[in-house]
């Protein structure tokens, strides 16, 4: 069956359209309310008047009141208890619903997206991506009635008061005890979303001296010219503190980008080099997953490193699912989502962070020094407009000028075509060892791309 809401990440778009609507909400709590009721019945988990419990948790934007109003009386009329953290990351409410042995974790965020957009994401009991026969079983439990559940067999919502310290106490375990952040001065800029009140605690709890940015949110600001798709605001503040690094997330804060005290940027390809650098010196890293967006620089690197590098499609989704199939425990993509298994379930910025900043603190040295034999190499991507339903590889000028630009680029670099799985857009990617042989080649197959398109 195909998907007809959920997409690579959840479900997300504009809210007050569909489906992200308090109507469609209601309904999509009731759908999923009744699967997992159907799960504990068939996995015989359900004691005698005991129900199925979620854990709903948020970001700041404004419309993520409306949401999980209309997710709670969706799963209570479905009779599954539902557990409210307020705004929390992403990987916060993955931790959480393992750790309360709940059935499911949903969160209402768009990540990185402005405060108009909005989504839901559900996570299994084990705190894992929901698999994505569960996801097909949703859908199909949408097309059926909406019906309610006897008084007596309703779902109960309460608050979970100490989510937010369960939280810190558990990023803070990832960090080895023998170390500290004593002699860092660390800007963190929370973009203004959901680790506005956790990432300052965990820094300043290790020893940090830590400046904030972004740790005011009002419901509009999530991610506006702050977080780690704004890294100028972070540049801005570690400069202007003489700060030793800085560190961005985005508006759920699974996602990461760091700055050294001269305001050099480190995106995900780094850190993870970073990351699986220390951990081969201190044993064995038999492999590292990337994805189809990450530099060839990572892989030429890792691989004179003795470890294994394999690419999945774009998606941390795919990128978890290829680290459980090859059994490894280090991956991400350059947009900053870093999954660290030995740590945690799912891609979590606050934890990468910490653990880059383990690399740092052992060496005592920089993210310079730490990076210096990654070179990377020049890459640039342009999102095309191309509207719905277009596919490139149906247009001969397209594929003709995608076999032009690799015959140029040789073995020295790559091409990629890739559809964006959350908007209407092309996303043409070059890159290769001549910087300007790159941005020739990335603007002339976005214009055919452009040209097809019409």
């Amino acid at each position: 069956m195909t998907r007809k809401y959920f997409g690579t990440d959840g479900i997300r778009g504009l809210v007050g359209e569909p489906p992200i609507t308090p109507d469609f909400m209601v309904r999509l709590g009731f759908a999923a309310g009744e699967v997992l009721v159907r799960h504990a019945k068939l996995h015989r988990k359900e004691k005698a008047g005991a129900r199925p419990a979620v854990l709903i948790g948020k970001d700041t934007r404004i419309s993520g009141y409306m949401l999980e109003a209309s997710l709670e009386a969706g799963f209570a009329a479905a009779g599954v208890d539902v557990m409210l953290t307020g705004p929390m990351p992403t990987p916060a409410i993955a931790y959480l619903t393992r750790a309360l042995r709940l059935q499911a974790g949903v969160v209402i965020s768009a990540s990185h997206n402005p405060y108009p957009d909005n989504g839901i994401k559900f996570f299994s009991t084990d705190g894992n991506k929901l698999p994505d026969a569960v996801e097909v079983e949703i859908e199909a439990q949408l097309e059926q009635p909406m019906r309610c559940r006897a008084s007596a067999q309703l779902g109960k919502a309460r608050r979970v008061d100490d989510a937010a310290g369960r939280y810190i106490e558990f990023c803070k375990s990832t960090f080895p005890n023998r170390l500290d952040l004593r002699r860092l001065k660390i800007v963190v800029d929370c973009a203004n979303g959901a680790a506005y009140h956790i990432a300052p605690h965990v820094l300043h709890e290790l020893g940090a001296d830590v400046v904030t940015v972004g740790v005011s949110p009002d419901g509009f600001n999530i991610n506006d010219q702050v977080g780690a798709g704004n890294p100028q605001s972070l540049r801005t503040a570690v400069k202007r503190h003489n700060a030793s690094l800085g560190i961005a997330l985005d508006g759920d804060a699974d996602r990461l980008l760091m700055m050294d005290a001269n305001g050099r940027a480190y995106d995900g390809d780094q850190l993870l080099y970073i990351i699986a650098r220390l951990r081969a010196k201190q044993g064995a890293v038999p492999g590292v997953v990337g994805t189809l967006m990450s530099n060839l620089a990572l892989e030429r690197a890792l691989d004179k490193l003795g470890i294994a590098f394999a690419r999945a499609r774009v998606g941390d989704r795919y990128v978890l699912e290829l680290l459980h199939e090859k059994g490894w425990q280090l991956g991400g993509e350059n947009s900053g989502h870093i999954i660290c298994l030995d740590k945690h379930t799912t891609g979590d910025g606050l934890v990468s962070a910490l653990q880059v900043l383990t690399a740092i603190c052992e060496t005592d040295t920089t993210l310079g020094e730490l990076s210096r034999d990654l070179v990377m190499y020049p890459q640039k991507l342009i999102n095309v407009n191309v509207g719905k339903g277009f596919t490139w590889d149906a247009s001969k000028a397209v594929c003709q000028a995608k076999a032009v630009a690799e015959r140029e680029l040789g073995k020295a670099g790559r091409v990629l075509l890739r559809p964006s799985g959350t908007e209407p857009v092309l996303r043409v990617m070059v890159e290769g060892e001549d910087g300007a042989k790159v941005e020739a080649l990335a603007a002339m197959l976005a214009e055919q791309v452009r040209l097809a398109a019409v």
